[in-house]
Order: C-alpha cells, then sequence, then structure tokens
C-alpha cells in the first residue's frame, strides 16, 4: 500500500470489497456507494478495473465496520467491541449464551479460577482463595460466577485449550436449556471429570446427552445422579496469554 492505496499485486480483490461495503451499507448500486465515498462513479469502477482502492478513504468512511471482514470476508461485519486486556487474561471477548429474555449488561469483575486446584466445578465458589487466580475485567458482560480455563479438544475449533470460559451455575436440571453450551462436573468410575460440551436430551430417562462440537469426540448419554455441578457458558475469551 502507498500513500493510502492498495495496489494490484496485494491480494486483496476490490471487486469483493466493494461488494461488501455495499452490502453493509445496504446500498443496491455503485454509484449508491460512490456517493457516499464522496467519490465518482467512475473513479469507484477505476478501483475496480486496477484493484486498487484508496484505504485510507474507504476505512475512514467505513469506520464502524469491521476491517477484516470488509477486506478479507472473514469474521462478522461488525465490530466486535468486547476485549478483555488485564493481567491474567487478553483477547476478544465472544459471548456464547444468547438469552430470549433481556439479560442485564455491565462493566465486570469476574473471578478466574484453577479448576485443577478444586476437586470439581461444585467447590470452587467455596471459601478457599486457593482456587481464585484472579479477577478479569470485562466490558459489556452478563453476570457470571466465575470462569475458568479449557483444556481438552471436544469443542474445537469453538474452544480450543488455554481459552477462558465464564460460566453461570444452575440448580436444578428443570433450569437446563437444551443445546447450549455447559461446564459439566461428574463422576464416573470413582474418578472425578469436568468437561464442556452441549447438553442435549437423551433418549434414556433421567440421563443428559453431551455432544461434543469436535466429531471425533462421539456424543455421551450421562445419567443424572453421576453430576456434581452443571454451569451454562456464558461467554468464552477466544485468545488469551499469560502476561
Amino acid at each position: 500500500m502507498e500513500n493510502g492505496k492498495m495496489d494490484k499485486d496485494q491480494v486483496f480483490s476490490v471487486a469483493d470489497i466493494v461488494k461488501r461495503a455495499k452490502l453493509v451499507m445496504g446500498f443496491k448500486k455503485d454509484v449508491e456507494l460512490a456517493n457516499y465515498l464522496g467519490i465518482s462513479r467512475s473513479t469507484l469502477s477505476n478501483w475496480v478495473a486496477r484493484n486498487s482502492i484508496d484505504f485510507a478513504l474507504l476505512l475512514g468512511r467505513l469506520s464502524q465496520v469491521d476491517y477484516n471482514w470488509l477486506l478479507t470476508g472473514k469474521g462478522s461485519p461488525v465490530k466486535q467491541d468486547n476485549y478483555c486486556d488485564c493481567e491474567l487474561a487478553s483477547g476478544p471477548v465472544e459471548r456464547l449464551h444468547q438469552p430470549k429474555t433481556a439479560e442485564a449488561l455491565d462493566d465486570r469483575s469476574v473471578t478466574l479460577y484453577d479448576i485443577s486446584a478444586a476437586a470439581n466445578l461444585k467447590t470452587l465458589l467455596e471459601p478457599r482463595p486457593q482456587y481464585a487466580l484472579g479477577q478479569i475485567h470485562i466490558p459489556n458482560i452478563p453476570l457470571c460466577d466465575g470462569a475458568v480455563y479449557v483444556s481438552g479438544d471436544s469443542m474445537y475449533p469453538i474452544l480450543k485449550a488455554g481459552d477462558i470460559v465464564g460460566f453461570r451455575f444452575i440448580h436444578d436440571f428443570d433450569a437446563v436449556i437444551y443445546g447450549e453450551m455447559y461446564l459439566v462436573s461428574f463422576q464416573r468410575g470413582g474418578d472425578e471429570y469436568l468437561t464442556v460440551k452441549y447438553v442435549n436430551r437423551s433418549e434414556q430417562p433421567g440421563f443428559l446427552r453431551l455432544v461434543s462440537y469436535n466429531t471425533h469426540h462421539e456424543p455421551m448419554d450421562l445419567p443424572l445422579t453421576q453430576i456434581n455441578a452443571m454451569a451454562i457458558v456464558k461467554f468464552s475469551i477466544r485468545k488469551n496469554m499469560m502476561m
């Protein structure tokens, strides 16, 4: 890019960028986009013909649009404003649970717990400070009981090992929303397990079906009697790093 212009040797397709710009702005014709950008229709046509675009002008006028999507088509057209940047974690925050009724949002501090130090999910909120690694501050996030690091690949690529998920406990199985993502703490063969899965109805009475996003993991029907605790996943920090 030279003097704010994107040249034809770069990998971007100006024709596709123009299409996405019209789409996100609701324009049907090139002349509508040209007028919005303050250029002539012929200038816009020359951009497409040469595969060269005034990068600074375009992004300046479409500042509300996610630049990665506009240029490459990847991601979402809307900018992601939720971003966690604190001592324990840094990365964009994605809200995973979308309630059917309005849920109050606020800037919140969420306790990040060390699940490996606790016996199971249920013990995390007991008054034992050794389980808490610290607080992470997340803007505009629903109320959560805490957050933990994800391990394993059962929800890959939605979640990767090392991602952080925020959770809210449910206190009875009637509150389960089928099809949502949950942290499930359970016992099997005398051992304690914690997994993050989609929870669906089971054909077996008194069971829940745990389903992975990663198709290499088979669904599992789990008896309710083996479950110690469940928490709905409210958000994830998709990329994080220890500071």
